[in-house]
């Protein structure tokens, strides 16, 4: 498989995780290095641009290596389908609208991670907060005021 630079370097990312570099496993990289919070199925879709003979469910396999590889991050907002990003490494945190369901990252709220302190930590050592916050977009905003 010849690689061009972007694909080599997202091949090099495979590589220091212990992950076979295969072309779905570097077009799903890719797609997701690109933008973040997408659902598998718009993964698969522009996976599939460049990989015609790909399915659906090769790309969750994907995705299950990358996510257990720790290249690419699972969130699951309540009421949505799950989302993947290729931001990891860090603690940041996820703005939801209510409306339209639009992701955006925020980054930790205050302090070091894991950003807040549990009133009972019940003998975790504690290492990540998620937390996601609710509410409405600047773009959703005009349109929940008008109603």
């Amino acid at each position: 498989m010849a690689l061009d630079a972007q694909q080599e370097a997202l091949a090099g990312r495979l590589r220091s995780a212990q992950l076979k570099v295969t072309a779905p496993r570097v077009a799903v990289l890719g797609v997701l290095s690109g933008q973040g919070h997408l659902d598998a199925d718009t993964i698969f879709s522009a996976a599939a641009t460049h990989l015609p003979k790909t399915s659906l469910q090769a790309v969750y396999g994907v995705l299950a290596a990358l996510v257990s590889a720790g290249l690419v991050r699972k969130i699951e907002p309540a009421g949505s389908a799950a989302l993947y990003e290729a931001r990891v490494g860090d603690n940041h945190h996820h703005l939801v609208c209510l409306n339209c369901k639009t992701v955006e990252d925020v980054d930790c709220v205050i302090g070091e991670s894991p950003c807040l302190t549990p009133s009972n930590v019940n003998g975790f050592a504690i290492q990540v907060a998620e937390i996601t916050f609710w509410g409405i977009c600047s773009a959703c905003q005009p349109a929940t005021a008008d109603a």
